[in-house]
């Protein structure tokens, strides 16, 4: 090999040097840009600190979604889902419900440590209808007071199961605006 040729096959490994790394680096810009956009167990296992209670209500999901993206959870909190929610968990027509969220409470804590459970219930529910017999969406007074009555007793059993556990009760309107209910 004489000089030229050396020097073409240094210069040579130089520039695959160089644009390899530059394609590493381009690469881990675009992961650092796009970490964001991935949730934390993406990268992580281990943890969320909320696990969401809700109903199956088709009208809600996006309400539900928007809801748990204005506290900063979107994609970051655990869900269950029963129709009627609170009443899902505790109705005696569907034990197996019960059972399940019971489960599923216990996973949550053991495999993704949470810390808080919010129960979120919604007005015109079907699954009062089905399992109460009550159609209570023309009276916006007793909806609220008979959806306390199920979100109180089940933080009650929660704090019994799990007293460590901090729990939110709320009511959500089919218009997505969620109240506070105090247990």
């Amino acid at each position: 090999m004489d000089h030229h040729e050396h020097a073409q096959g240094c210069c040579q490994a130089e520039h695959n040097s160089r644009r390899s790394f530059l394609k590493l680096a381009a690469l881990g810009a675009g992961v650092s840009l796009l970490a964001p956009t991935f949730s934390r167990s993406a990268f992580a296992a281990g943890g969320v600190d909320t696990l969401l209670l809700s109903c199956m209500d088709y009208r809600l999901m996006g309400h539900v979604a928007g809801y748990m993206q204005s506290r900063n959870l979107l994609a970051n909190y655990d869900h269950i889902v029963l129709a009627g929610a609170s009443l899902g968990a505790l109705t005696d027509k569907k034990p197996g419900w019960g059972e399940a969220f019971w489960d599923h409470v216990g996973v949550a804590k053991d495999l993704h440590h949470i810390k808080r459970l919010i129960v979120m219930d919604h007005r015109d529910c079907g699954a009062y209808k089905v399992f109460l017999g009550m159609d209570l969406k023309d009276d916006t007074a007793k909806e609220g007071d008979v959806h306390g009555q199920y979100l109180t007793r089940l933080k009650a059993m929660v704090k019994e199961r799990h007293p460590d556990l901090e729990v939110e009760l709320l009511l959500m309107g089919l218009d997505g605006q969620v109240e506070k209910m105090s247990a």
